[in-house]
């Protein structure tokens, strides 16, 4: 019966205690990516846009993993929340996390971590699957945080509505930029490993 391991904070006996100053500037580079990618988006009258902001979240965990890919979703979050316009359609401002979409955003961190958890269960098939699901796992718990406090602020739509929406225009679109980020994703983290 194989184990089955997890490069997740509470369970990796290998996790680093400092950021080198290689990494750092991953992180660095990796946010400003997020910057440039929550730009590409596509304006709705309900005022919840439709971007391609989860491919970004996805592919930076998948390349850097759980902790440097939360660390540049949080320090994204950050800088956008004290005002740079680095949210969707320049926008920025403690506003933009308290607001309408702001479940979206500060649900990132979150989200890319476990996007970014790899487990080793002995098993090639196993390790593949786990590499896909818990990056759809994390863009779920995303849609959700989004999607309530979405339903919480407008005053013209209800949970149900919320959710029948999202499954319409943003779930499946995301799935699939989910798996796209993670095919892309991969093989540049083998790559990186081996310069880290």
């Amino acid at each position: 019966m194989s184990t089955v391991q997890s490069s997740h904070p509470n369970t990796s006996s290998t996790v680093k205690s400092s950021i080198s100053t290689k990494e750092l500037a991953l992180t660095g580079m990796s946010a400003a990516i997020l910057a440039v990618i929550s730009q590409i988006s596509l304006p709705m009258p309900t005022g919840v846009p439709i971007t391609i902001q989860v491919f970004g979240v996805v592919l930076v965990s998948t390349v850097l993993g759980w902790r440097l890919g939360s660390l540049a979703a949080l320090v994204y979050v950050l800088l956008g929340a004290v005002g740079l316009p680095i949210f969707a359609n320049f926008k920025g401002g403690l506003s933009s996390i308290t607001g309408l979409t702001g479940g979206y955003i500060w649900s990132w961190p979150l989200m890319a971590l476990i996007c970014g958890t790899r487990l080793r269960t002995g098993s090639k098939t196993l390790n593949t699957f786990f590499a896909f699901f818990l990056p759809i796992i994390g863009t779920l718990v995303n849609e959700t945080m989004g999607g309530l406090q979405w339903a919480a602020l407008a005053e013209n739509m209800s949970v149900l509505g919320v959710f029948t929406y999202s499954m319409t225009m943003f779930i499946p679109k995301d799935i699939v930029l989910t798996i796209i980020a993670v095919i892309v994703g991969m093989p540049i983290r083998r790559i990186l490993s081996r310069q880290l």
